[in-house]
């Protein structure tokens, strides 16, 4: 195993609001680069540990737009020189 597979991989953004967290995630393809994200809640559980889920109440909804609107506007944002590399060269939309 490499030094940097060892290495823990770790989201390139996040965004958090409260309890609601979305982690962006950066994955290399044939096609350039591609971003995923995954969304999580955060709770304390009755250990008073921290966990998290990825179910969430009515109350985290409005949160939960709020982080992947913000996590889109990121994409959007750092994808733009792939976005038009790609464009360009295979004229395939991103």
């Amino acid at each position: 195993m490499s030094t940097k597979e060892k290495e823990k991989v770790r989201p390139v953004h996040e965004v958090r609001f409260g309890r609601v967290k979305a982690a962006v995630w950066e994955n290399e393809s044939q096609n350039g680069t591609r971003h995923n994200v995954t969304l999580q809640r955060l709770y304390v559980d009755d250990e008073g540990q921290w966990q998290t889920s990825t179910s969430f109440g009515r109350d985290d909804l409005p949160l939960l737009a709020k982080v992947v609107d913000l996590a889109h506007s990121w994409i959007y944002e750092h994808g733009q020189d792939n976005h038009s590399r790609q464009t360009d060269k295979d004229n395939v939309p991103y």
